[in-house]
């Protein structure tokens, strides 16, 4: 009988680093998707009585079900639907961070869906650059959750995001993501960042160092990830035809 865990656990206990962790997982239920090591060096954020140190950027559910990030960040460029919420906060084993709106959705609205999320088990909103100072201070009055304003550039006012009530800073600036960590940490060493981390290791490695917390990660779509899959059974079938002939 074929063992269906032992090559997986090997694979993952053979090579010790600094701080040796015992892996225990199976062929089946092996997560695909797997965060860069470079994001285990941030601190993290407590919350809730859970470290978050890597949070996956996606709003498709098979991928929620098969990455081992600490949570999911759940933001999308559309209306923000309960509906949608919902499913993503009952299928993930991790906790969930949802969109509320604060650009083209607003005032009442992103309140109702922000209240929503938490009795649905959000363990924090998220708040779009636009959001007005007037909508965080109302929603913290509603909300017993993190809000969480997005910050893309080292020239907003953090102070007055603060003050307003935001609980934690997502800064999504791009290629620029490290300065304007750097810009916030100079102003207020120990106020929660997440940030995202960019495409390769030392764009990760960056903005870590700059001071952010907690980083996120954008996964491959499943179209590209079927792709890889695909072209590694053509490989096989046509390897095992040619020994065959």
């Amino acid at each position: 009988m074929t063992d269906n865990y032992s090559e997986a656990v090997k694979t993952n206990t053979e090579v010790k680093d600094k701080k040796f962790i015992p892996t225990i997982e199976s062929v089946l239920k092996k997560k695909p998707i797997q965060m860069p090591q470079e994001i285990y060096s941030a601190s993290g954020i407590n919350i809730f009585g859970k470290r978050i140190k890597s949070l996956i950027y996606t709003t498709d559910l098979a991928i929620i079900k098969n990455h081992n990030a600490d949570g999911v960040i759940a933001v999308y460029p559309f209306t923000p639907q309960i509906a949608i919420n919902q499913a993503i906060i009952e299928l993930s084993s991790a906790p969930v961070f949802v969109g509320v709106g604060g650009g083209t959705t607003t005032g009442q609205r992103s309140i109702d869906i922000a209240l929503n999320a938490e009795l649905t088990g959000a363990y924090g909103v998220v708040l779009n650059a636009p959001t007005k100072n007037e909508l965080i201070a109302e929603m913290k009055e509603r909300l017993d959750i993190p809000i969480i304003i997005t910050i893309v550039s080292e020239k907003e006012d953090f102070e007055s995001r603060i003050k307003a009530g935001a609980s934690i800073f997502n800064v999504s600036g791009g290629p620029n993501t490290p300065n304007i960590v750097r810009a916030i940490r100079e102003k207020h060493p120990l106020f929660p960042i997440i940030a995202t981390g960019g495409p390769t290791p030392q764009n990760i490695y960056e903005t870590i160092k700059a001071g952010a917390n907690t980083v996120t990660f954008t996964p491959p779509t499943p179209g590209e990830l079927f792709s890889k899959m695909m072209d590694k059974y053509r490989t096989d079938i046509i390897n095992s035809l040619e020994e065959e002939n």
